[in-house]
């Protein structure tokens, strides 16, 4: 194993936190899980410009009376999801707070993706994509909608994580330093050529 890297996933409760990891680490959709309670953990190994990673991925639960227990599990991590549901206006408002909270307890240089899950259900839709955008944008983050039902971009938000700490990892290991290197926002309709797998992604909405 060439390199460790510690993820979380944050967000409100019942977001679809569980069933992104469960899609990644697994490719497994769960209609009958339950919500989280304190931490789960799970990990799986991705190839990064040849070096194996292993990234280890803390499921966090996102109701308050777990937020002092899982408080410490963001310190060292390296990466994060913040997720909220494109269908709850609230689980999007509340990002600010979990992302304040999330560079405090694991450090401001974390990698972090902003995720809009269940995509699928477009015609329930309560938060337009132009505003996970602008808020991506504004905060310097990554950016891409999801769905676990449908797996759409689940893999890619993982990589994209684990390649942008994987690059500031290296740049450390080979004297560069710096972690200087402008957000990467993915609009919607955006295709990216993915080097792993030469397949190409873009996000749900048009």
């Amino acid at each position: 194993m060439d390199y460790v890297f510690k993820m979380v996933v944050i967000g409100d409760s019942a977001v679809g936190k569980s069933q992104l990891l469960s899609r990644f680490s697994k490719n497994e959709f769960r209609s009958d899980i339950r919500a989280t309670v304190g931490v789960e953990f799970q990990t799986k190994t991705v190839l990064i410009e040849n070096k194996l990673v292993k990234a280890q991925i803390w499921d966090t639960a996102g109701q308050e009376r777990y937020r002092a227990v899982t408080g410490a599990y963001y310190r060292g991590a390296l990466g994060a999801l913040i997720v909220y549901d494109i269908t709850k206006h609230a689980s999007f408002e509340h990002i600010t707070r979990w992302l304040e909270e999330l560079r405090h307890l694991a450090g401001p240089s974390v990698v972090v993706m902003l995720v809009g899950n269940k995509c699928d259900l477009e015609g329930l839709r309560a938060v337009p994509t132009e505003a996970g955008k602008e808020l991506a944008e504004k905060e310097g983050l990554l950016f891409l909608e999801t769905s676990a039902l449908d797996a759409t971009n689940v893999e890619k938000a993982f990589h994209m994580v684990l390649e942008r700490i994987y690059r500031r990892t290296s740049r450390k290991s080979l004297g560069g330093g710096g972690d200087e290197e402008p957000p990467l926002v993915i609009k919607s309709g955006t295709k990216l050529d993915v080097k792993e797998s030469q397949q190409n992604y873009q996000c749900c909405s048009q």
